[in-house]
């Protein structure tokens, strides 16, 4: 199973809609709450190029925002 990165923040509705898929299906997640955590928004500024939330690092591949088509695709559920 690859890896899940999720970078989010406590306000964000289309995250929590992401972290529930996920869980519903089984899915571990890593969450970083990038409103807090400076380092990780670094991160995912780095990796996304912008600061908008949920971003998904899934086995190294980046997806923005709540493609449930492609985090479905990506992790073969």
């Amino acid at each position: 199973m690859k890896k899940v990165k999720m970078y989010s923040t406590p306000t964000c509705g289309y995250c929590h809609m992401a972290k529930d898929f996920l869980d519903e299906k089984g899915i571990t997640v890593e969450v970083f709450d990038v409103s807090i955590d400076e380092k990780k928004r670094q991160e995912l500024v780095d990796k996304s190029g912008q600061l908008g939330v949920p971003v998904f690092d899934i086995g190294g591949e980046i997806i923005i925002g709540f493609d449930q088509d492609k985090i479905s695709e990506l992790l073969g559920i």
